[in-house]
């Protein structure tokens, strides 16, 4: 049951991104060859009208093929026969369409539960939050020049700017006032605090307000995705804590295991919630300006709307073909560390 809870997952996640590409390539007359979910040989296929519908061995990734893709052809409904806006409209559709399906997942779980509002629910004693005058119920609004709307931010924002002075703006009876914290370190945790908490209490709006807020939502994963990366980056997190499809099973095998005893609701509300986390994710991933990602090619078509000229097809298939070679062995290692973490 987990395994299957993660295909299903991740499958709709893959379909969604690639369905993005196949709807705006098919709006903009490009031919699309091949729709396809997994990688590696066909196992399942069927042809209807001018593509090939398939599923392959492997139960990872997708793709949406089109006719020149990469090279030359003389076919005037070939990818690199279209507009240069065309072909930047449908690369750019895979990870739009990845958040559109986050920002839909989110008015399920905002308009079920609602969302955890950025309210103060206990001041620590002897901590800078206290000695500056923040109180129970003030609602955090803004970090320094960060905007706060749930309270998830406000974790987020500490955790990633451990022993800095932050501006805390908050809200009172309708009136905002702002006071400079200096964190201070708990020696039980090893972590600089600002002296509050929040209560994890969800709110629950309009319909108005459910849609704001599955809107925070999605903007709070892909926040948290280039957070991430950024401290991949600047070496405050490893490789070795990367996490592929196999990591992301046993997740989801784990979040399974420990919501079920509260109903087919609550795992419901769960795997939407990973589902979210995964689908922002992708998008934030696939719009790196990478070879072989969404974001590589992305570099290649701006520079030629910048320069109105199309840089030499055979050298741009070679650096994605490069790319995509060391994508597969990143994932590979990435597979290998999954497993030697978990298993």
């Amino acid at each position: 049951m987990k395994i299957l809870l993660f295909l299903i997952i991740f499958s709709i996640i893959v379909i969604v991104h690639e369905l993005g590409h196949f709807l705006l390539a098919k709006k903009n007359g490009i031919y699309v060859t091949e729709f396809s979910l997994g990688m590696g040989p066909t196992i399942l296929g069927f042809t209807k009208g001018e593509t090939k519908y398939s599923l392959k061995l492997l139960p990872f990734g997708g793709a949406c093929l089109f006719l020149g893709e990469d090279g030359v052809s003389t076919d005037n409904r070939a990818f690199p026969n279209q507009s240069v806006w065309a072909r930047i409209s449908v690369v750019a559709a895979g990870p739009i369409f990845n958040f559109l399906l986050a920002f839909l997942c989110s008015l399920f779980i905002i308009g079920g539960i609602g969302y955890d509002a950025p309210t103060v629910y206990k001041v620590i004693p002897g901590y800078p939050a206290e000695e500056a005058g923040i109180r129970e119920g003030d609602k955090i609004v803004k970090l320094n020049h960060t905007g706060i709307h749930v309270y998830r931010e406000v974790s987020l924002y500490v955790q990633m700017h451990q022993g800095e002075a932050v501006t805390v703006t908050y809200e009172r009876n309708g009136e905002r006032n702002s006071v400079t914290l200096e964190p201070k370190l708990d020696e039980e945790t090893g972590t600089y605090l600002l002296g509050f908490m929040g209560a994890g209490v969800r709110v629950k709006g309009n319909a108005l307000t459910t849609i704001q807020y599955s809107a925070y939502e999605v903007k709070y994963w892909i926040s948290t995705t280039i957070k991430s990366l950024g401290m991949l980056i600047e070496g405050k997190v490893s490789a070795g804590d990367l996490s592929g499809p196999v990591g992301v099973a046993k997740i989801v095998g784990d979040v399974y295991d420990s919501s079920k005893q509260d109903g087919a609701y609550y795992v419901w509300l769960n795997m939407l919630n990973i589902s979210i986390l995964l689908s922002a994710n992708l998008g934030v991933m696939n719009l790196l300006p990478l070879p072989a990602l969404d974001g590589g090619r992305l570099v290649f078509l701006l520079l030629e709307a910048i320069r109105g000229k199309r840089i030499n097809p055979e050298k741009e298939g070679m650096v994605h073909f490069v790319g995509l070679i060391l994508l597969m062995i990143l994932m590979v290692f990435v597979m290998f560390n999954d497993i030697r973490k978990f298993f």
